[in-house]
């Protein structure tokens, strides 16, 4: 009896299989055929003597190649057609801003939170969330970095939230992967990975 029921499921098996090669169910993906390209002409290699390389213009007696890639050098100052120099503005006058431009991918993933005594993991994503996009901290021993639920980012400052909309850290990007700032409560606080 049971070996009847084997043989059934192998006659059912074997017409499946073979039904869905008839169907081309079980071909896999086409890949579209290309013929092959003509050779390409080739000229004959010829031998001969190759011309100098140029020199910087205005320089004499100099065997210095000029380096075709390099950007142009900059005229002397005072030279003929050279504008006079820019008198300083306010704007250079003000703070400088060390940090560096940010953009939301930039954020994402795991970084590593240093506040105080704590050292602890922080995940941030772009789903929407309180104000802002989810974050998630791990291993956090202060309830202010624990309770971290949320990040923005408007320019190169990023501010972490916690899950009321609370501001728990501001932070500053200090180029790279690295940003510092301070918390709610006025500690020092340090993202980098």
């Amino acid at each position: 009896m049971i070996r009847g029921y084997r043989v059934a499921l192998a006659v059912l098996v074997a017409g499946t299989v073979a039904g869905c090669g008839r169907l081309g169910l079980n071909d896999g993906p086409t890949v579209p055929q290309y013929e092959p390209l003509p050779a390409a002409p080739t000229a004959p290699v010829t031998q001969g003597t190759l011309q100098p390389l140029p020199t910087a213009p205005g320089v004499s007696g100099t065997t210095q190649p000029v380096d075709p890639n390099a950007p142009p050098a900059a005229p002397a100052p005072g030279a003929p057609g050279t504008p006079p120099p820019a008198a300083p503005s306010k704007v250079a006058e003000a703070a400088p801003d060390k940090g560096q431009p940010v953009g939301r991918t930039d954020l994402l993933g795991g970084w590593r939170v240093a506040s105080g005594s704590d050292n602890c993991q922080l995940f941030m994503n772009l789903t929407s969330w309180a104000g802002g996009y989810r974050a998630i901290s791990k291993g956090c021993n202060s309830p202010e970095l624990a309770k971290i639920s949320a990040w923005d980012l408007q320019g190169k400052q990023v501010t972490l939230k916690g899950s009321d909309g609370s501001v728990v850290a501001t932070l500053n990007s200090q180029g790279g992967e690295r940003f510092s700032g301070s918390t709610a409560t006025k500690l020092p606080i340090s993202l980098s990975r």
